[in-house]
């Protein structure tokens, strides 16, 4: 234990850190070179045999580079580790031999003669000190039953010995055992969701041998742009041990630049994927398997503008950051927070990131600087058709104020982490997303960074007017349709009258005519009580505050299409869902992009209500 060299396992550890990313390396260049040129040039169900091959191959990869680095942080910790037990051991050796005293192959401490007897003046003996890691808490001092001078002095170094030696035979088995699990299958490699399950498992183990090593350093307290600055501290090399072992801490860390969380979440996706597969009866993580699954597909697809991940989770109903182009280089960045009803499911995969596309590609007809976030980074209220009177989150504000906190550290991150000094950045926010736009706009300094607010089908931002969103009243912009019934949600002294009337209708009309009379006498009930409510009501006030597309809001309205008539013409929430859409609503998703692109000034605008 003395003479081991430290050094070696860290030149081992080295070794496979080059493997890693050797196989990172090829893994890229499969799928930014290789892949693209393929698909670009070639067509035909050879071509798509290809393709499949080499996304095959770049799983392969993928699998290696992620367990070679896995391999490589175990022996560092390793070293680290037996380097502190070495430098205990050699402290204890350099004592004994300080002091003249023999150190044993097994660690007992032999101490000379030493001292007098009080009566006869003969030297007292030595003797033989017996090494132990356990307390001496029922032993007498050496002091007591070896009179030398030297004994009880010999004691501590045989202790120190022991501890040491027995601190070193511990660290040894658990990274044995966990070395020997970071084994790949002998019949070759074949990706699949079992053994992704497997390397989750792997990082796991590893997470718990190296948290000291490195996650104590992670600085999860901190600023965006205090992590920002440690990251640029950081080697070449500890940066690759960070990714390889918490790909979910980096890859979620707001003012991590954005290259580096889309790497490290392509592996946690991949790890998440693996981990979920295995949950075959739990309904809530099979809804998150298929959006990961789904998104998946669209990041190895590839595309333009480019995609970056840059976030993921299991948590609550699921987290997804996903942005088209890269937000670090990129002169206009457009963060939209979607609502009601969005969780990491297929449909979020398939809609709210095509409206993140869309308006990344509608802004880059104005300024090609431009990149677009879709920011799943809280728990949007739920609402399921099952179970109407158990979702009540859609009603209240909560959720938003939390979603508020973490959308404020994001924006800064973003702030921290570009590249422009000063980018243009706008906060959009639809449905129950504009509540937690608006609610971060009205926390203390505003919304990091933000120089425009766009809200889209409103119910109301929990404020009073434009002014106290923080931007100023001419760079808050509203979409608010006609059409959509959400802007147009009672306020809640209406629907408490509504809720009223509709009991005491059903109540009567029951009592005349059974279940049918109850249901139209609720009916009946709850719209007389409306629109007696209604006349007395201010007009200004829907669900969560002033009405943003009301001129008393003070918001600059921009022109979108009315849309269907839920009712009269069967569109039901269409209306709410087309602002994006420039398919569906041309004029709604153009001034959309105009402002993200910085063109506000060019909106057509719309007559407030």
């Amino acid at each position: 234990m003395r003479e081991l060299k430290c050094a070696e396992l860290e030149g081992a550890a080295d070794g496979w850190g080059k493997v890693s990313n050797r196989a990172d390396a090829a893994r890229d260049r499969i799928d930014k070179q290789l892949l693209a040129s393929l698909e670009a040039t070639q067509e035909g169900e050879a071509v798509e045999a290809a393709s499949a091959r080499l996304e095959e191959l770049s799983r392969n990869f993928q699998y290696v580079y992620m367990e070679c680095g896995l391999v490589r942080t175990t022996l560092n910790s390793l070293a680290q580790e037996l380097r502190e037990t070495q430098r205990r051991l050699r402290a204890a050796l350099d004592d004994a031999d300080g002091l003249k005293f023999t150190v044993h192959a097994d660690g007992s401490v032999s101490y000379p003669a030493a001292g007098e007897q009080i009566v006869t003046q003969d030297k007292l003996p030595g003797g033989t000190a017996e090494g132990s890691a356990l307390p001496r808490l029922l032993s007498p001092p050496p002091a007591l039953t070896a009179p030398n001078p030297h004994a009880a002095r010999a004691q501590e170094i045989a202790d120190a010995i022991a501890c040491a030696v027995g601190e070193a035979n511990r660290i040894d088995a658990r990274y044995t055992a966990t070395l020997l699990k970071l084994t790949a299958p002998r019949d070759g490699l074949l990706t699949s969701d079992a053994l992704w399950a497997d390397a989750h498992g792997d990082a796991t183990v590893v997470r718990g041998l190296a948290d000291e090593y490195l996650k104590d350093s992670i600085p999860t307290e901190k600023s965006p742009a205090e992590r920002r600055a440690w990251w640029d501290s950081l080697t070449q090399e500890r940066r690759e041990e960070y990714l390889a072992v918490y790909p979910d801490e980096i890859g979620n860390l707001d003012g991590i630049p954005a290259e580096v969380r889309d790497a490290a979440n392509r592996d946690n996706l991949a790890l998440l994927i693996g981990k979920l597969e295995g949950r075959v009866g739990d309904e809530g993580a099979q809804t998150r398997l298929a959006g990961l699954r789904a998104i998946d597909e669209q990041l190895r697809a590839g595309g333009h503008p480019p995609m970056f991940l840059l976030g993921l989770g299991e948590q609550g109903n699921g987290r997804a950051i996903v942005s088209y182009g890269n937000p670090d280089a990129a002169r206009n960045v457009s963060v939209y927070v979607p609502g009601l009803g969005t969780a990491l499911d297929e449909e979020f995969a398939r809609n709210d990131l095509k409206r993140a596309r869309d308006t990344a590609v509608g802004a880059r007809e104005y300024d090609a600087s431009s990149a677009s976030i879709v920011w799943l980074g809280y728990d949007a209220p739920q609402l399921s058709a099952t179970d109407v009177a158990g979702n009540t989150d859609v009603i209240f504000a909560d959720q938003a104020r939390v979603g508020a906190v973490a959308y404020n550290e994001f924006m800064s991150g973003v702030s921290a982490t570009n590249r422009n000094g000063d980018p243009h950045v706008t906060a959009i926010g639809h449905s129950y997303g504009s509540l937690t736009v608006g609610q971060a706009a009205q926390r203390q300094g505003g919304i990091p960074g933000a120089d425009d607010i766009v809200l889209l089908g409103s119910p109301g931002t929990g404020a009073a007017s434009a002014d106290e969103l923080g931007v100023g009243r001419r760079h808050v912009f509203v979409g608010a349709a006609e059409n959509d019934p959400v802007t147009a949600m009672p306020a809640r002294i209406e629907a408490r009258g509504m809720a009223t009337g509709a009991v005491s209708g059903a109540v009567v009309g029951g009592a005349v005519g059974g279940p049918v009379g109850a249901a139209v006498g609720g009916l009946g009930g709850g719209t007389a009580a409306f629109l007696a409510q209604d006349a007395q009501a201010d007009d200004r006030e829907i669900w969560f505050g002033t009405d943003p597309a009301h001129e008393a809001f003070g918001a600059r309205r921009f022109r979108v299409d009315d849309g269907p008539r839920p009712l009269g013409d069967l569109g039901g929430f269409t209306a709410h869902t087309n602002y994006f859409n420039p398919d569906d609503d041309e004029e709604s998703a153009r001034n959309i992009a105009k402002i993200v692109a910085g063109r506000g000034d060019k909106i057509s605008t719309q007559e407030h209500r």
